[in-house]
């Protein structure tokens, strides 16, 4: 843990606040910019800006999904999606489940590559993880598609994919800094969770702290760098000690992955401190189904930036039928979302309106 940072940025004024409240936050430019961009993540109600052209349903495809594991709800979540997609445009799928290990997941997609298949789906995992399979797939001109399988969205040449379905990092992080400097009226004590052995993870939570310092009335309590394999048994003792040392100034908490706060909430709670906040956590991750329940319950998680988990599996199947039909890939990316209790209406995932029916359009189903 470090020492606590003031995040001052240029550009904003760094001089001490005359008066308290959102009129007189030390960053009214930075806070207004948030506050914009925080409405319009917030909208439920944002109409398709996805593909709504594109090639007719190429037929009697199989495609085989292979899992990094199917115990993480992100994985399964797109998995689901792409079965209903699959069935809506008349292919068959196959889900492979590599259980969360390299000698799984590379035993996985070997078979997957055995069983030759009109295309093979990355489902969140590194393909240099598996170069000997992914190089196997390319000789056989399997076309793989990525599910946060690499870095940034779009067309990958260094590892193979035709294209890597996911929202944008950088997009992510700041959006989960903006809610943050929003939600405190650009005055927060903040703690960020992250695992900085995933250089993935480490690159958010870097661009978080980015975000976070273009308000000079954000101060960064703390780094916290805690492995997600460990987090079960680390964050609770960590949570208690940030209590004992920031008390009260620790207004927010962000974190690369929802699932630090379910951990952080017994500590959270043995202290005495409100399942509503503070303090108020953001997961800028997946969005899984136990962080809308806390969410949705009130229970030391506030918000999250989910993914759009059942749209990408349709958005895979609909760029393998782009690849089918020796089209580019279609470029699309999803906008970034932040979910609440207040606009979630009890709801365990994000599923936006009106992809379903502009996918059906352009295969003509």
């Amino acid at each position: 843990m470090t020492a606590a940072v003031a995040l001052v940025a240029a550009g904003c004024d760094s001089g001490p606040s005359t008066g308290s409240g959102p009129a007189q936050a030390g960053c009214p430019a930075a806070l207004a910019k948030a506050r914009a961009a925080v409405q319009r993540a917030e909208n439920t109600d944002a109409s398709w800006t996805g593909p709504t052209s594109g090639p007719a349903a190429v037929p009697g495809k199989t495609i085989v999904y292979v899992a990094q594991t199917m115990t993480n709800p992100g994985v399964a979540g797109v998995a689901k999606g792409l079965e209903e997609a699959a069935k809506a445009i008349g292919w068959k799928v196959r889900v492979i489940d590599g259980e969360g290990t390299p000698a799984g997941i590379q035993a996985a997609l070997s078979q997957a590559v055995t069983l030759k298949p009109s295309g093979i789906v990355i489902g969140g995992f590194d393909p240099q993880l598996t170069a000997q399979q992914t190089a196997r797939a390319r000789a056989a001109q399997i076309p793989l598609i990525g599910w946060h399988a690499v870095g940034s969205p779009g067309p990958d040449e260094a590892t193979g994919l035709f294209t890597n379905v996911t929202t944008k990092v950088e997009d992510v992080a700041r959006i989960s800094a903006d809610w943050i400097i929003s939600r405190s009226d650009g005055e927060a004590g903040v703690v960020v969770f992250t695992d900085d052995s995933i250089p993935f993870a480490r690159n958010k939570a870097e661009l978080i702290k980015k975000e976070l310092a273009t308000c000079s009335g954000v101060e960064l309590l703390a780094y916290e760098n805690i492995p997600i394999p460990d987090a079960s048994s680390r964050t609770p003792q960590e949570v208690s000690s940030l209590l004992s040392r920031f008390q009260n100034k620790w207004t927010h908490s962000v974190a690369i992955n929802d699932l630090y706060f379910a951990d952080a909430a017994p500590a959270l709670r043995a202290a005495g401190k409100p399942g509503s906040g503070p303090p108020f956590n953001i997961g800028a991750g997946d969005g899984d189904p136990s962080a809308f329940q806390r969410i949705n319950s009130e229970q030391f998680q506030a918000a999250t930036v989910p993914e759009p988990l059942s749209q990408q599996g349709w958005q895979i199947v609909d760029e393998f039928n782009r690849a089918f039909a020796g089209r580019p890939a279609s470029g699309y990316v999803a906008p970034v979302h932040i979910a609440t209790a207040a606009n979630s209406s009890g709801a365990t995932s994000w599923d936006p309106s009106g992809y379903r029916e502009a996918y059906r359009g352009i295969w003509h189903k």
